[in-house]
């Protein structure tokens, strides 16, 4: 059966950029950090995720933060690279691989985070104003409500009308700001976040969401 997308050696490429995407993707920092750190397993504590935020219920804010950063810069650095060497299709099938690592780490049985740092890093390099908008809208949310999860569905709902918005008012045009193609990017990504915050979702719903910085029993 022929691929729909064409013949194999035009479409190879697309194919490498999105499996190097999620390869990339794929590296549970948050994990890796609190091992080396003597932490044992984040998996065994707190919400079990290998997010940022369960890393800080270890009490280890620099770990924390390095978890954030590192797990941010996996996703914007692939959008980068395949920007700069290759296209915009190149860089989104490149995002999107990193986030659907982040979520589905095959180096962890397919049982990731919930993807929201890889998120905000991969907008910031798909549209930066879109996701400087991203993660000013998380901290806010955050730091007035102090849940994580409810910031992170906040911000990820925003993400692709910020791209619109931007698009339709910007003057410079979709370089740098959006097209349609990043607003469905982003719509794709925040239909994961949500999917992959169902929990959460019951638990705010019941008033049982731990805040930011308490642990979870």
């Amino acid at each position: 059966m022929p691929d729909p997308l064409g013949d194999i050696s035009y479409t190879w490429p697309f194919y490498a950029a999105a499996v190097a995407g999620y390869l990339i993707g794929s590296i549970p920092f948050g994990l890796v950090l609190t091992k080396m750190a003597g932490l044992g397993d984040v998996r065994k504590i707190g919400s079990g995720n290998i997010g940022a935020t369960n890393v800080l219920r270890t009490g280890n804010k620099g770990l924390a933060l390095a978890t954030l950063l590192l797990d941010g810069g996996k996703g914007a650095i692939v959008v980068i690279l395949a920007n700069i060497y290759l296209t915009q299709d190149y860089a989104v099938l490149a995002g999107g691989g990193a986030f659907l690592g982040h979520l589905f780490p095959i180096w962890l049985k397919f049982k990731g985070g919930k993807g929201m740092a890889t998120f905000i890093g991969v907008m910031l390099a798909i549209s930066w104003p879109a996701g400087l908008g991203v993660a000013l809208t998380w901290l806010l949310v955050a730091v007035i409500f102090r849940y994580s999860s409810l910031a992170a569905l906040v911000s990820a709902a925003l993400a692709p009308v910020y791209i619109y918005a931007l698009m339709k008012l910007s003057p410079l045009g979709d370089i740098y700001f959006g097209d349609v193609q990043r607003i469905e990017f982003a719509a794709f990504m925040a239909i994961l976040i949500f999917i992959r915050h169902h929990q959460n979702i019951r638990r705010l719903l019941k008033g049982e969401e731990p805040r930011i910085g308490k642990k979870k029993s």
